[in-house]
């Protein structure tokens, strides 16, 4: 017996939403990284739960990478994904501002 498979616009509607990817540089021993780690966290379980990976980086640790997302001060948050690429620098303390940067509108929730 023929298996039909899905049209590509059926398999999209399937697929899951595909999740939003998002590196915060830090300094490990600045009390400012360490608020704008809550306040992302925070942020993020808000505005996207479910929908995002944050990946968190110590920049004395990862120096090369920091060095390629052309990161020059901490703390910095780059959404890797979806393109464009947006970054947001500070702790991350001011939603309005950040939400604006990462291109979300008022009052979306994933």
């Amino acid at each position: 017996m023929a298996q039909t498979l899905p049209s590509g616009a059926a398999r999209a509607a399937q697929s899951p939403k595909p999740r939003q990817r998002y590196r915060l540089y830090i300094s490990a021993v600045s009390p400012v990284s360490s608020r704008a780690v809550v306040n992302a966290r925070r942020f993020f379980d808000r505005y996207l739960p479910g929908a995002h990976t944050l990946e968190v980086l110590d920049i004395s640790s990862n120096v090369e990478a920091a060095r390629a997302d052309q990161v020059i001060a901490s703390p910095t948050l780059l959404r890797v994904f979806p393109e464009p690429q947006r970054r947001f620098i500070g702790d991350m303390s001011n939603t309005e501002s950040l939400r604006m940067a990462l291109g979300l509108k008022a009052g979306e929730v994933s």
